[in-house]
């Protein structure tokens, strides 16, 4: 039992890792700095190289699988895919059923994400402030400007993968926000939760390209301008808070091709405004419950990590 006992624990750093990737609030990225193990991810992805390559080619699969850190990346990849294809139909159904609830608890989580991630910078500078204002402004920017949805073609769906998986290795920034920006994240549940073979793997092909393409580019970033680079992904998360406020009223819709009505603007109201425009319940004391819950959450979730920071797979 001993034996297994760090592949465990590695498999449920996993597990959290996934299931923070699904839901737009909480990265991987975050779940794998608070873990203890997101050097050796960064270090593992960055690993699979031309040397690696080689190795595989000429068949020395011990030599390849020692470099790339196997046994570490496949414990790991587990734990994700199996949190990730769980929770996708759920998520589904509960933003379908009860999206003021499910908005309050993404609100809730990205709120108190983006304070444990400012955390992180213990002696803050003009720059750093600079670079927090900055990604606040740039994030609302982003949600006002951007559509609520977007091309379905197999095309833009590797591309949104291979954007979206940068934030596995970022801790600060969730690769399913990403994909609320890009339009994409209820199609990619819904594709998750119908196990659509064709977009699943052209997603996963793009993730892989963004990871292999990105992951010395950040790791050099976050070496030489850690403080800002933080400071502007805490501001980032701040900012998104336009696209997750609970209450919305669509202004704006298109008919798909598939002949379901699908909106492509969408108005921030307060609850009461709410009530007004659309005649239905805001649920406000539902959704207040539901962010204090999801910030709950993530304080818990950065507890427990502490906990875990022992006895990773050799």
């Amino acid at each position: 039992m001993n034996k297994l006992l760090p592949y465990i624990l590695l498999y449920l750093k996993g597990l959290s890792m996934g299931g923070a990737d699904v839901i737009p609030g909480v990265s991987g990225g975050t779940i794998a700095f608070i873990t203890g193990i997101y050097e050796r991810l960064l270090n593992a992805i960055k690993s699979v190289d031309l040397e690696a390559l080689k190795l595989l080619i000429r068949f020395d699969l011990s030599g390849f699988w020692k470099k790339i850190d196997g046994t570490f990346l496949i414990v790991l990849l587990l734990g994700i895919a199996t949190s990730v294809l769980s929770l996708a139909k759920l998520i589904t159904f509960l933003l379908l059923t009860y999206p003021i609830q499910v908005w309050s608890f993404f609100f809730g989580l990205i709120i108190i994400s983006a304070i444990l991630v400012a955390k992180s910078i213990h002696h803050w500078k003009p720059i750093d402030y600079l670079a927090l204002v900055l990604g606040i402004v740039i994030a609302y920017l982003i949600t006002a400007a951007s559509p609520a949805t977007t091309s379905d073609s197999l095309f833009f769906v590797f591309v949104s993968g291979a954007i979206a998986i940068t934030a596995m290795i970022l801790p600060g920034i969730s690769g399913s926000f990403i994909l609320l920006l890009l339009g994409k994240y209820q199609y990619m549940m819904q594709a998750l939760s119908d196990i659509n073979i064709p977009v699943i793997l052209v997603f996963i092909s793009g993730c892989v390209l963004g990871l292999l393409s990105m992951a010395r580019g950040i790791s050099w970033l976050l070496k030489r301008f850690y403080n800002p680079t933080i400071a502007l992904l805490a501001g980032f998360m701040v900012g998104s808070l336009n696209k997750v406020w609970p209450w919305k009223k669509v202004v704006e819709s298109i008919i798909d091709r598939h002949g379901e009505a699908k909106p492509i603007k969408e108005q921030n109201l307060l609850p009461n405004e709410y009530l007004e425009a659309t005649g239905q319940d805001p649920f406000f004391l539902q959704a207040l419950f539901f962010i204090f819950i999801g910030i709950a959450i993530v304080i818990s979730i950065e507890r427990v990590a502490n906990l875990l920071k022992v006895r990773d797979v050799k």
